[in-house]
């Protein structure tokens, strides 16, 4: 007499770690600017927007949102182009949750 046993493998997803990404203050990046990519990098509202650039203004830097990695990466690389394209030192950060 023989006993088959079977296996069952349980497949778990993890989640993927997430980012915050941060807007820095600097002292020559106008609070357009930052309004502007707030808006059209991080899709805010423009009463979000202003709310987190003065965030930036006052505190040094503004949570802008939470990605997983690549997406985080992008919207910061995004930011950096964006700044050097017109002429701002403007920088964004990214650290894990």
């Amino acid at each position: 007499m023989s006993i088959k046993i079977e296996k069952k493998t349980i497949n778990q997803t993890k989640e993927p770690k997430l980012y915050k990404v941060y807007l820095l203050n600097d002292d020559y990046t106008t609070m357009d600017f930052v309004v502007e990519i707030l808006c059209d990098i991080f899709h805010k509202t423009y009463e979000e927007a202003v709310e987190i650039m003065l965030l930036i203004h006052n505190r040094g830097k503004g949570l802008c949102g939470i990605y997983p990695y690549e997406i985080a990466e992008t919207k910061v690389n995004e930011v950096h182009k964006r700044a050097r394209a017109n002429s701002f030192p403007l920088r964004a950060t990214m650290e894990e949750e």
